[in-house]
């Protein structure tokens, strides 16, 4: 019963698509071939984008149908357009970029398939089941009158002259409504898919819009990567400045002192040289702690695995780590993998409440692929648009990992549901050496 029910649902929709499916799509396709027509007089600059704009979402309504209807993905074609320009130049900007756009053209021969093969397509089904009550209304004895005033009744191939052809005509309905019923979900489908070939992008729009966005991804990459530079720098000059440049001048202050003391106080002298001793040993360690942030000693030294072996044995709970790489990546990715992950352990010992980490790291289809896990409360940054669990981070310090890592072309995904556990996932193309 319930898959009867799904096919007569699916039959009403067809029905729908086909009456205001091929009234919109003829009313789009005349209004919008008369705007491009009068763009020789003016007019069009002006009543194009807006008529391109709801052919556009007529089209996007399709797609949308077609996903949740029959489960056919189609994606969009459309070019992104130029910002917008005030004046009579960003009309004729906005216009010319939407007549150029292939998408446009394709979207005009797809209202007219969609109003003739798309409406035959979508009609079929929905007509054969509504043609079941006639057959049963003429079996009734509708057909005697009919005969009488008109001469003669066809039901699809069958002459109806008596009651006995009028129930064939019944049984031969009862027929057609279920053919009508169990074809409408295969036309329906087929009716989207036909919308698909039209609809989606072609091959070269299709890679002409993956280049546009890997240009996209590059642009905003080039700016985070600048910008990261920018505060590191201005970081490691704060530190410098606080730091070890103090704890120096301070060194400086007292050799002058134990200078002029050296001679008249000999007791007081030694005091400040054992004072300006533990001054320089602090001011060493800064050094020391100053460069490991810049680029740690063992990583340079030992590679990547040994340098997280390295960090997971300072962290304050216990980090179990499993690192499978046949050789070394290159430094720009080793270094961004060092730190996203230091970023991440640092993380979960504040503010995740766990008692135990697993990394875990490997190289496989040219991929680092680093995952850690712990056992803590969950709810890390939710992603932007969502919720915890899925996708962009939105959290300040998993968004730096973020654009830390997307400058190599890395991608990051968090899962963290509320209650546990954590698992951050970071995946960075290389190749190992």
């Amino acid at each position: 019963m319930r898959k009867i029910s799904g096919a007569l649902l699916t039959a009403a929709r067809g029905l729908w698509l086909a009456i205001f499916g091929m009234a919109t799509s003829i009313l789009l396709f005349v209004l919008t071939v008369l705007s491009i027509a009068f763009t020789l007089l003016g007019i069009g600059l002006f009543t194009t984008p807006p008529a391109v704009g709801a052919v556009r979402a007529h089209a996007s309504l399709r797609r949308r149908q077609a996903k949740r209807w029959a489960s056919v993905e189609i994606p969009e074609p459309y070019r992104p357009l130029p910002a917008r320009r005030p004046g009579l130049a960003g009309q004729v900007e906005r216009c010319t970029a939407l007549l150029k756009d292939p998408a446009t053209w394709r979207d005009l021969l797809w209202l007219l398939v969609d109003a003739t093969a798309g409406t035959v397509l979508s009609l079929l089904a929905p007509a054969l089941v509504l043609y079941l009550p006639w057959g049963i209304v003429l079996a009734l004895g509708v057909w005697e009158p009919i005969d009488r005033a008109g001469g003669g009744l066809w039901y699809t191939f069958v002459h109806i002259t008596d009651q006995s052809s009028a129930n064939l005509a019944a049984a031969l309905g009862l027929v057609w409504g279920v053919v009508g019923t169990f074809a409408a979900r295969p036309l329906l489908r087929t009716d989207f898919l036909l919308a698909r070939q039209l609809l989606a992008p072609g091959p070269a729009t299709a890679r002409e819009l993956e280049l546009a966005r890997r240009v996209d991804r590059l642009t905003e990459s080039r700016h985070d990567a600048v910008d990261d530079s920018a505060a590191e720098l201005r970081r490691i000059e704060r530190d410098l400045h606080d730091g070890a440049q103090a704890r120096l001048v301070a060194m400086g202050m007292s050799l002058g002192t134990i200078e002029a003391l050296i001679e008249k106080d000999p007791a007081r002298a030694k005091k400040l040289v054992a004072a300006a001793r533990a001054d320089s040993a602090e001011a060493l360690t800064e050094l020391r702690d100053l460069v490991r942030g810049i680029h740690p000693p063992v990583l340079a030294e030992r590679g990547l695995g040994d340098a997280l072996r390295a960090l997971a044995l300072r962290m304050p709970l216990p980090v179990e780590v499993d690192v499978e790489l046949a050789g070394r990546a290159e430094e720009p990715v080793e270094t961004a993998a060092y730190f996203a992950v230091s970023e991440v352990l640092t993380n979960a010992a504040k503010h995740s409440g766990a008692r135990q980490v697993w990394l875990d790291v490997h190289h496989a289809e040219g991929m680092l692929r680093i995952a850690v896990t712990d056992d803590g409360r969950g709810g890390a940054g939710a992603p932007a648009g969502g919720t915890a669990g899925a996708g962009r981070p939105a959290g300040s310090g998993l968004a730096g990992i973020e654009r830390r890592i997307g400058t190599l072309d890395g991608v990051l995904a968090v899962s963290s549901p509320v209650g546990g556990p954590t698992m951050i996932t970071m995946e960075i193309p290389c190749a190992l050496r």
